[in-house]
């Protein structure tokens, strides 16, 4: 009963868009197939610049985010200056828009002409996602740390296990996999931002190509295009994340009937 009642609504939303008067005009305008055709391959190409922009930033992201997260819970006195850096650090960078942050980057550092630093726009952009996001993942593994019961601390001490080897094999595992729904949702908002890095002409990702035939054609197909693209790529995390996120429903369900 409910998937036809959906397919009833989405059926009359459907023909009240196709027959309204506007409609010829603005599939003209956003749903010509010439210029989606004609586009095609700068999007392709600009795509190309996105999934290497999203692939290398991840893993840099997960591994600074970790650090920040695991130097914010260090408690001993000797590690407070490290603790009040990553604190600092996270509140500083998360109250800075991304675009600006690309913008500093991007003309900044290279404006200073260091020796043995890179001159590439492209990569401070790059640089300034990482940097951006780090601070938002750390944020989130230290969530997930903190959830981990103390229990999980002593039980791994008893074993024999350092201070080192009980965050990576005890406590990192844990935390991980239950912040893996939300890590996901951050991984996406970074799939669609890297469309910022076009702000200082660094490079010409799939919204930037969009951008430049719109603006030569009078047409907003390219942009539908685009936006048809990213669906594409942020769908598959999306379930992925709800999926994860049900797993850990069962496993959470059952180990409270084991216990």
């Amino acid at each position: 009963m409910s998937t036809l009642s959906t397919v009833l609504v989405l059926g009359v939303l459907l023909v009240m868009i196709l027959t309204s008067p506007g409609w010829p005009a603005v599939k003209e305008s956003f749903f010509n197939e010439f210029y989606a055709r004609d586009v095609l391959p700068d999007i392709l190409k600009g795509l190309r610049l996105t999934i290497i922009l999203f692939v290398s930033a991840e893993p840099v992201i997960l591994v600074v985010g970790l650090l920040l997260a695991v130097v914010r819970g260090l408690t001993a006195p000797i590690y407070t200056p490290l603790r009040f850096l990553a604190i600092a650090y996270a509140d500083v960078v998360r109250g800075i828009p991304t675009i600006l942050l690309i913008l500093l980057f991007g003309f900044g550092i290279p404006a200073l002409n260091l020796q043995g630093l890179p001159d590439s726009q492209l990569f401070w952009a790059w640089f300034a996602l990482v940097v951006s996001y780090s601070a938002y993942v750390g944020e989130v593994l230290r969530a997930g740390l903190e959830s981990v019961h103390p229990s999980q601390r002593a039980a791994a001490r008893a074993l024999g296990l350092n201070q080192y080897q009980s965050l990576r094999y005890v406590v990192v595992p844990q935390a991980v996999r239950r912040v893996t729904p939300p890590l996901l949702n951050d991984f996406i908002a970074l799939q669609k931002d890297t469309a910022l890095v076009a702000i200082i002409g660094a490079g010409i990702e799939m919204t930037r190509a969009a951008q430049i035939y719109t603006l030569d054609a009078f047409n907003f197909t390219p942009l539908v295009v685009a936006a048809f693209f990213y669906v594409l790529l942020t769908v598959p995390l999306s379930r992925w994340a709800d999926w994860m996120a049900a797993r850990q429903r069962r496993r959470s369900a059952a180990a409270g009937g084991a216990l």
